[in-house]
């Protein structure tokens, strides 16, 4: 791979987030990045611009770029949230649903086992994160895809930094049990089962790691 690419430095501050090589709240230095990757300050201001889309990290105008800090209040309101709205999603995907939708989300599935199975922790936690997007976009309710997206992007950033991988290979696990419940038309275990899952995974976070050696 080419290292002078900004996809290189954004996969490579990716990665040094999720392994806590970056603490939340550290602070990243444009010239400093620039010297370690061999390239211009441009490359590296657009890598974090793209980070920051995502929000991995935080820019503060007149103080520069920052890994975001996702507090442990702040992950209970998203997953509150979220509960609230998929309840209801889950149950209307059960009743419109038809079997090529259903198809959809066993192929999405499968995706996400391979993900979870090579241990790439960027794509399982996108794929992970897109189940839940994809049933609202499959409905054709736009509106809701595009709030579930928001609450998404909190989430992937949340479950990025504190998931471990068994309890991601566990929300799989969860993911597979909703399609069967969908596709077996049990409008109330799908529910029951999605509220369960969202309260796992909330659980499951860590937010105290123990930093990885640099």
């Amino acid at each position: 791979m080419d290292t002078t690419t900004t996809s290189f430095i954004v996969e490579s501050l990716t990665k040094a987030i999720v392994e806590h090589r970056l603490q939340p709240g550290a602070k990243l230095v444009e010239q400093k990045l620039a010297d370690q990757f061999g390239v211009s300050r441009t490359l590296v201001r657009q890598a974090l611009y793209r980070l920051s889309q995502n929000r991995l990290i935080k820019i503060e105008p007149a103080r520069g770029a920052f890994v975001a800090a996702p507090s442990e209040a702040e992950a209970k309101q998203v997953f509150e949230v979220r509960r609230m709205l998929e309840a209801g999603m889950v149950r209307a995907f059960v009743a419109t649903a038809k079997a090529s939708d259903i198809k959809a989300l066993q192929t999405h599935m499968t995706q996400e086992k391979l993900a979870v199975q090579r241990g790439d922790v960027p794509g399982r936690t996108e794929l992970l994160g897109d189940f839940h997007v994809r049933m609202a976009k499959l409905m054709g309710n736009e509106v809701l895809a595009a709030l579930l997206l928001d609450l998404l992007s909190r989430s992937a950033l949340i479950t990025l930094m504190y998931q471990s991988s068994t309890a991601a290979a566990h929300s799989h696990e969860e993911h597979e049990a909703i399609v069967k419940a969908i596709k077996a038309r049990d409008a109330e275990l799908a529910v029951e089962l999605m509220n369960a899952h969202l309260s796992n995974v909330e659980q499951a976070l860590n937010f105290n790691p123990r930093p990885a050696t640099l």
